[in-house]
């Protein structure tokens, strides 16, 4: 049986969701930004994570 999401994960994701709902009725071109922006941020918080962890500040 899977875990239960606590209420905030559930709020971030339907606001994530949301965002791209709202980004893609603004077109193709809006959407692509959007999946660039937020995949260069999960490259950028994961060489942090990596960085921390290396050091023993990380989880």
């Amino acid at each position: 049986m899977p875990r239960r999401r606590s209420i905030t994960s559930q709020l971030y994701r339907l606001a994530r969701t949301s965002n791209n709902l709202r980004a893609a009725s603004h077109g193709p071109t809006a959407y692509a930004k959007r999946r660039a922006r937020a995949k260069l941020y999960g490259r950028s918080m994961g060489a942090t994570s990596k960085l921390l962890r290396i050091f023993g500040r990380g989880r």
